[in-house]
């Protein structure tokens, strides 16, 4: 017998059909013999739903009223799949992010996990219930509720089973594993038995829907053993672990990011210091940089380009503006109509060529690239929103992902 945290999203749970799904999935791990703890999103557009209607009401509500808003659409999952799981006949007992016992920080929308008391989840499992524990929030010290962020649902099911020793977190989702490329662009996207975290925490990071990048970066640190599943098939997923087999592909996948948006600060003294000045800046606000290029000085001026989350491309472009004239540039330039393509995969850091290749196959596709950003196992680089789909079909069709 073991221990088996298994995640189902929204779209897993959006309706009567796919909750009693959910539910003979969970009753069979359970018939197997198994404590299960399941965690569960919002149904389908609930939290979209919630936030228009916020907006109807207060278009600059509070952070937290909006998570004492947002989070009553988990609270709706729980109690409609413990009815579910009910009406099969076994034992169950619905929990919210507090009654399970996860303490968060303070940020609202975006807090992080601080500690999970699991001595009520600990009860109910001894008890031989089912425990379906709503995802995406928790408490904080001042007894507010908290939300945890996009791919919250994720964190928590992994932050579960890292404090309770599970033997499996399986996240199910609308694929049946993770893919070398979305399938939806890439028809012959090929699906991975296994990828080590790092590889997996590369494509979550960039764009790959699939896993987030909080939940696997936690599944690293405590050793979670990590499996990603299909929830409308039955059938093997993805192994996410530490070491995986010795195999000849080069690459894991290709992803694509739409979240990002280009600044470039244009006639910048060539001078000691700029650098950290600007990037000081964001870093007060906590906007994450990404990609950044930087030109050779020439008349005394260089150029500074750097992409950042589309969501922070207007409050990054206001804290620039307001110290333009201590910065000394000669203007500011931003753009949204770019995606970010990347190429993960631990077998490059070996492997001579893989950039290049990566490269002609994006000259041969006509499509220009605007910056490039490297590491041991990814390279990013920065094109045309319009060109987006097509590269991700021309890079992957760069590499042969049927190697075993």
């Amino acid at each position: 017998m073991g221990l088996i945290v298994q995640k189902f999203g929204g779209s897993s749970v959006k309706d009567r059909e796919c909750l009693f799904r959910v539910a003979k999935t969970v009753t069979d791990t359970y018939k197997a013999g198994n404590e299960v703890i399941v965690v569960v999103s919002a149904q389908g557009d609930t939290t979209d739903d919630l936030i228009e209607k916020a907006k109807e009401i207060n278009e600059r509500a509070s952070k937290r009223e909006m998570d004492m808003l947002l989070s009553t659409g988990e609270q709706i999952s729980i109690a409609l799949l413990a009815m579910a799981i009910e009406k099969l006949g076994f034992p169950v007992v619905s929990l919210t992010g507090w009654q399970a016992g996860f303490i968060t920080h303070s940020n609202h929308g975006a807090a992080r996990i601080r500690r999970i008391e699991a001595e009520r989840i600990r009860r109910e499992l001894d008890s031989n219930n089912i425990v379906v524990v709503a995802g995406f929030q928790g408490l904080n010290r001042f007894g507010d509720i908290t939300t945890l962020g996009r791919g919250g649902s994720d964190t928590s099911a992994v932050a579960l089973a890292a404090a309770l020793h599970a033997d499996r977190c399986q996240i199910y989702t609308d694929v049946d594993g993770v893919y070398t490329a979305d399938p939806r662009i890439v028809k012959n996207a090929v699906k991975l038995d296994e990828i080590t975290y790092d590889e997996m925490l590369e494509l979550a990071s960039l764009g790959a829907g699939v896993l987030h990048n909080r939940s696997v970066e936690m599944a690293k640190k405590y050793h979670v053993n990590l499996e990603v599943l299909s929830s409308i098939e039955n059938k093997p997923g993805t192994i996410v672990k530490e070491a995986v087999k010795v195999e000849k592909l080069l690459i894991k996948g290709v992803a694509k990011d739409e979240d990002v948006a280009r600044i470039a600060l244009i006639g910048l003294p060539d001078t000691p210091g700029i650098a950290f000045k600007i990037f000081s800046l964001l870093a007060a606000k906590k906007i994450n940089v990404d990609i950044i290029l930087q030109s050779i000085g020439r008349h005394n001026t260089k150029d500074i380009s750097f992409t950042v989350p589309l969501a922070d491309k207007d409050i990054a472009l206001e804290v620039l503006q307001e110290k333009f004239e201590i910065l000394g540039a000669e203007r500011i330039e931003a753009e949204d109509d770019v995606v970010k393509v990347s190429i993960v995969g631990a077998g490059m850091q070996s492997n001579p060529g893989v950039a290049a290749k990566m490269f002609e196959a994006l000259y041969d596709a006509n499509i220009n690239i605007q910056m490039i950003s490297t590491s041991e196992i990814k390279i990013s680089v920065l094109i045309a929103r319009k060109d987006a789909d097509r590269a991700v079909v021309a890079v992957h069709d760069a590499f042969d992902f049927n190697q075993k």
